[in-house]
């Protein structure tokens, strides 16, 4: 099972910087190139424990659905992702946020099991995994570009 470990480190209090990530409306921001949008449950504002967001987007040349939950849920600390129904064999997105230093320190771990067995595992080490290490790497960037800035006021 493909595991990618991300750490940011954003100039921001780590209450702002968790309830961006976790906004539906600064995940379509970052998400723009792939024309994400949230078509069903939770489509704008903060999603919170238990509840979940069908996501229709471009990847790889074809749209598809994806609908995950948030499953765990320790605020301003922790939550957690996973996919309740999509493409993917299974995945879960954990999300770790530590104030240190006048900075918040962002962890993402992201496992994932792709689907058709051997295939799929091949196609993890092709190319999916690094694919979608760059989507969570967009996703961070514009997490850390709106909590640096007043930018975030737009958002929560």
């Amino acid at each position: 099972m493909p595991v990618i470990e991300i750490e940011t480190i954003i100039n921001a209090k780590k209450n702002i910087v968790f309830d961006l990530s976790r906004s539906i409306d600064l995940h379509k921001i970052s998400t723009e190139h792939t024309n994400e949008e949230a078509i069903a449950g939770k489509t704008s504002g903060l999603i919170g424990l238990n509840e979940w967001v069908t996501w229709r987007a471009k990847h790889l040349g074809f749209y598809q659905e994806l609908t995950s939950k948030i499953t765990e849920f320790e605020y301003p600390n922790y939550f957690a992702d996973e996919m309740v129904k999509g493409a993917f064999k299974h995945f879960k997105h954990e999300h770790h946020f530590k104030q240190t230093d006048g900075n918040t320190v962002m962890t993402d771990v992201f496992n994932y099991i792709s689907p058709f067995g051997i295939i799929g595992s091949l196609v993890d080490k092709l190319f999916l995994k690094n694919y979608m290490k760059t989507l969570l790497l967009k996703r961070n960037k514009i997490v850390k570009e709106f909590a640096e800035t007043n930018k975030w006021k737009e958002i929560l």
